[in-house]
């Protein structure tokens, strides 16, 4: 069992930047690969980022590429969302998970446990 805890969710510019944490509890955590998901209101939820267990892989869509990082630190069971030239279409929850197979994936329904999400909102 793995438990997820964002942070760093607040109130930006448009063109300012945010960096969301995400803390995991557990032994196992670097043998998890790890994904940034958000949920606008309305919107199903989509996918933002994803990161391999080691680190040394990651993958963004096209919407947030160039813009947005994910990072990890394993010993400290952390893995990071760096946001930057953030827009109003960026505002959502944004939520972190965590995937037992250890592989870069990118669907929803793929990850095994959920945060409960923060909330990023960017005016204009």
């Amino acid at each position: 069992q793995v438990q997820l805890v964002e942070s760093g969710g607040g109130l930006v510019q448009a063109g300012g930047s945010l960096r969301l944490s995400c803390a995991a509890s557990g032994r196992t955590f670097r043998s998890y690969a790890m994904g940034w998901f958000r949920q606008a209101p309305g919107k199903e939820r989509e996918f933002v980022a994803a990161i391999s267990g080691s680190g040394g892989r990651t993958y963004y869509p096209d919407s947030v590429k160039g813009r947005f990082t994910i990072s990890r630190d394993n010993a400290k069971n952390t893995v990071y969302l760096q946001m930057n030239s953030l827009k109003p279409e960026d505002t959502a929850v944004y939520y972190c998970a965590a995937d037992r197979s250890g592989s870069i994936r990118i669907g929803v329904y793929e990850y095994d446990y959920w945060g409960q999400g923060t909330q990023v909102t960017v005016s204009s």
